[in-house]
């Protein structure tokens, strides 16, 4: 059952204020609104949490990664039947996605369990050395105090309250503070009783875990500049997160800010591959395009061809399979205004022709298709800014050389894609190199809208699809973000810490 109220180290609370839902369909709920003084108490109950939580075996956080997967399993029913009202997704996105959230759950156990990630170093003493001797060193990962995370609009599940940033920073041993999204509070209110559970279960102490609920812009502000918070998990707009990127760097004493923002995700479809099956391929990008109405930080919205008849029929066989696609429910009235803000915006760039226009209202979306030349689009920086939704915008370049000066314009990137046959090797060798200083994820022959959870996985990549390139919030590579290594030299072993000795 729903509370509507915040879980402030293991208490419901309520607020003075309260907001409403705002459900695709279902009933309303009342949740109280976040303050800054609720997210001071949760701040500070997470560092008081912290020693005992560091000190905790990794067996012992594991087997607390394990219990709140189950316990969100037990929760199964519930969460699909709010999370459906709340998003207007489908029951079967939202139990694949629950699926995945625990999934990551328990890989991190196992991540744990394994101790690789420690990153474990000894240097032994070597006292004879001449000219001086060498003392004992020692070195491994050691957490970093509370983490604030922030849930993302676009996954309810996998990167909200329990999603990978939670997941990777309990299992780092690192105490988290959740400022849930608006767009689903009851969803999020109930995954939050599963991590409760889970924490009582095992005996924790309360500020392991805590959930401010809504609140207004001060909420997040107050959370990302709260002295003891010590790192940011966020998933988000590029506007929201530069803000808080800002706050976190102009702090007395600045802290690490991992967000990710947003991606184009280029496709290029080199020209041996695009003759043999462009009307393959144009499918397959419909498809990608339009999954769960294009709202997909990974969705591939650019598609670089080289212009003649094989762009052609590749622009018509776009076109013939998004014509079909039926209107789809966006997660937030916000996103469909935005996205059609977006629509109308490339619409009005520089060159740009329309092949597929739609109109949509209220919270639907619809598909639309662009195209425009290599020129133009090297010309209009707008037109390289993401549109959340299943837009498509076509560049047809001159010849293999103006692709290049494409990949070489681009912005950061989350994914790029290449589709290559055996005679495009030539140039996916030129272009890789160029691609590889872009995007964090490089693809061949595939779409980019699944990110696999799994040891080798980045999702990440240079500015602005990520606030640091050289972390990850997918995958067991993404504990690397809250933790910092530590050298113990000459330390007696009573001193050392538990995974040392």
């Amino acid at each position: 059952m729903l509370t509507g109220k915040h879980l402030i180290a293991g208490d419901w609370v309520a607020g003075a204020a309260t907001f409403a839902s705002t459900p695709a369909h279902g009933p309303v709920h009342e949740f109280s609104v976040g303050t800054p003084a609720l997210v001071a108490q949760a701040v500070e109950a997470a560092e008081a949490a912290f020693p005992s939580f560091a000190s905790t075996s990794r067996e012992d956080r594991a087997r607390f990664l394990d219990a709140i997967a189950d316990e969100i399993d037990a929760r199964g029913d519930a969460i699909t039947e709010i999370g459906t009202q709340e998003t207007g997704l489908p029951a079967a996105r939202l139990q694949g996605e629950r699926g995945r959230t625990t999934g990551q759950l328990r890989l991190f156990a196992s991540h744990i369990r394994a101790g690789d990630y420690l990153d474990r170093r000894h240097d032994a003493a070597l006292p004879d050395r001449q000219p001086l001797p060498r003392p004992d060193l020692r070195m491994m990962q050691r957490p970093i105090g509370p983490v604030a995370v922030f849930g993302a609009s676009n996954f309810p599940l996998a990167f909200s309250v329990a999603g990978g940033d939670t997941a990777s920073a309990l299992a780092a041993g690192c105490p988290v503070v959740v400022k849930g999204h608006s767009a689903h509070p009851g969803t999020g209110e109930i995954v939050a009783q599963a991590i409760d559970a889970a924490r009582k279960s095992c005996n924790l102490h309360p500020g392991v875990f805590s959930l401010v609920q809504g609140g207004k812009r001060d909420v997040g502000e107050a959370l990302v500049q709260h002295p003891l918070i010590r790192a940011v998990g966020f998933t988000g707009s590029l506007g929201g997160g530069r803000a808080l990127y800002d706050l976190c760097a102009a702090r007395p004493d600045p802290i690490p800010f991992f967000g990710e923002l947003g991606s184009v995700n280029p496709m290029f479809l080199l020209p041996a591959a695009l003759s043999a099956r462009g009307e393959a391929l144009a499918k397959g990008w419909a498809g990608s395009l339009t999954m769960g109405a294009g709202q997909f930080c990974t969705n591939p919205g650019i598609a670089v061809v080289i212009d003649g008849p094989e762009a052609d029929a590749f622009a018509a066989a776009a076109k013939a399979a998004l014509e079909p696609v039926a209107a789809q429910t966006m997660l937030t009235d916000g996103m469909a205004e935005a996205y059609r803000q977006g629509r109308d915006r490339v619409a009005a760039g520089t060159g740009v022709r329309s092949l597929l226009t739609t109109m949509c209202d209220q919270r639907q979306a619809t598909p639309n298709l662009f195209e425009v030349s290599g020129t133009d689009w090297l010309a209009d920086h707008m037109l390289a800014e993401e549109v959340f939704g299943p837009l498509g915008l076509i560049i047809r370049v001159k010849d293999a050389a103006e692709m290049e000066a494409i990949a070489s314009s681009l912005q950061g990137q989350l994914t790029c894609t290449l589709h290559l046959d055996d005679a495009d090797t030539a140039l996916g060798q030129t272009l890789l190199p160029i691609l590889e200083r872009k995007a964090g994820r490089i693809l061949a022959n595939g779409f980019p809208t699944g990110v696999e959870v799994a040891d080798a996985m980045v999702h990440g990549g240079p500015y602005p699809a990520s606030t640091n390139f050289g972390a990850t919030s997918v995958g067991t590579l993404s504990i690397r973000r809250w933790l910092r290594p530590v050298c113990y030299q000459n330390l007696p072993d009573a001193l050392l810490p538990a995974d040392f000795r």
